[in-house]
């Protein structure tokens, strides 16, 4: 992913953010009788300008685009022009308590609610993530402590069913915060099920930050080297493989993790490779040249093959607003309670975010 890429984003982003954060200041002033006198994104220098509608609002695109703002009639501000003071009773500062503190809080709850749009939005859609299966705890972590096991699927936690990996990271994340014990209902091996038990009260003060999971001791694991899915088009759709079929070695060398495949690849752009594979018991080989591709500044092969076992996280309408409500609010309340965790000390100020981060998500996720 490009700076340029992120750039852009960022700006989208930002704009987005602002616009529906000024609207709602906007809307709520207007329902309310109360005259807006400008709407700007951005600050600064005024780069295009319009006025519009009976109350002559200015409409107004600034230079410097980190922010926004709803200018209101407001007897109290020094620069209200003086022939629009007989319009008083629709003053910002005239209007009840209630009114003010409405047009206030608007615009927080517009960013609420295209939250809950955004979530909702992708919960209809649906998203191919990773299953929960764990790669094997390092040493003396929580998780090897609890007795989790190479190749465990967690399939609940706390009693609560999980479907991907990324919605177990986002229920330890909770718990680690209170630093308080969560169970995992796991499948191994077999498919027995079993419980295991991690007290997140080992993790000391200072210890929430992006390495609490590798702290933990839970990790994804590395799948085999087995073809998951094909991209349409690509060089090993192409080439003949299927999903099923194992690697087996490279140029002759021996291909026992996904990552060895994975590694081969990038590093043969344009060349010439003899892969053997295993399908339906059988050995083949077959020739592949991985296609040329940059990123972030490198030249690396690309043949167009998935390994991870994925399953698709989707919802219908009415289940699909329910969650968005929900994962809304425990978002929202998990961010507060991470501002005054790192107020204290007990975690990292590495974990503050914003709309960078929302957007190097974004491009990651659109790439």
């Amino acid at each position: 992913m490009s700076a340029a890429t992120t750039l852009i984003a960022f700006v989208v982003t930002l704009g987005v953010l602002i616009v529906i954060h000024e609207f709602g200041h906007y809307w709520v002033a207007r329902r309310c009788g109360v005259r807006v006198l400008r709407f700007s994104i951005g600050f600064g220098r005024p780069l295009w300008k319009r006025v519009h509608g009976e109350d002559r609002t200015e409409w107004v695109l600034a230079a410097i685009p980190l922010g926004g703002y709803v200018r209101m009639l407001d007897e109290r501000d020094p620069d209200t022009d003086p022939a629009m003071l007989a319009d008083l009773s629709r003053a910002f500062n005239r209007q009840p308590v209630a009114k003010r503190i409405a047009i206030v809080l608007a615009g927080p709850l517009a960013n609420l609610l295209l939250a809950v749009g955004v979530y909702w939005l992708l919960n209809m859609i649906g998203t191919l993530e990773p299953r929960a299966v764990l790669g094997a705890p390092a040493q003396e972590t929580i998780a090897a402590r609890a007795g989790v096991r190479d190749g465990d699927e967690v399939i609940q936690v706390d009693g609560r069913p999980v479907r991907a990996f990324s919605e177990l990271r986002w229920k330890l994340l909770e718990r680690a915060v209170d630093r308080s014990a969560v169970e995992l209902t796991v499948s191994g091996a077999g498919g027995a099920e079993r419980t295991v038990l991690l007290d997140l009260s080992q993790l000391g003060p200072g210890e929430i930050d992006q390495t609490v999971f590798s702290r933990i001791g839970i990790a994804l694991a590395e799948p085999p080297p087995v073809v998951r899915q094909l991209a349409a088009d690509s060089v090993a759709a192409s080439a003949g493989l299927r999903p099923g079929d194992r690697f087996v070695s490279i140029d002759g060398q021996p291909m026992a993790r996904s990552r060895d495949v994975s590694q081969a690849v990038r590093a043969a752009a344009g060349r010439d490779l003899q892969v053997v594979i295993e399908r339906d018991g059988r050995r083949l080989s077959l020739p592949l040249q991985p296609a040329t591709v940059q990123v972030e500044g490198q030249t690396i092969g690309r043949i167009g093959v998935d390994f991870r076992d994925l399953v698709e996280v989707r919802y219908g309408p009415l289940e699909g607003i329910g969650l968005a409500v929900e994962r809304t609010w425990d978002t929202s309340v998990f961010s507060l309670r991470m501002l005054g965790k790192m107020i204290t000390g007990e975690a990292s100020w590495k974990n503050l975010s914003g709309p960078v981060t929302i957007a190097d998500y974004l491009t990651r996720l659109l790439a």
